[in-house]
């Protein structure tokens, strides 16, 4: 299987909003924002692979996050 990536730019007018946040906004927001990422990447995972257990598809996920870094051996 094959991933496809895609690459968003940012446009101006988010740009200055997000300029116009305090630093403990913009951390909150980048926290919500991963914790989204990884449950839709986890319900990716649990979609392709119905069968896997809990740990199988958390070893997964952590695998993708770390890009390959962490391995399922390691883990």
């Amino acid at each position: 299987m094959t991933e496809k990536i895609s690459i968003n730019i940012m446009d101006d007018a988010m740009a200055d909003i997000l300029r116009q946040k305090t630093p403990l906004e913009r951390l909150r927001i980048a926290g919500r924002m991963w914790k989204s990422a990884r449950v839709m990447l986890r319900g990716s995972i649990r979609t392709f692979h119905p069968d896997w257990t809990e740990g199988q598809a958390n070893r997964e996920l952590i695998r993708r996050i770390s890009h390959g870094v962490i391995d399922h051996e390691s883990l």
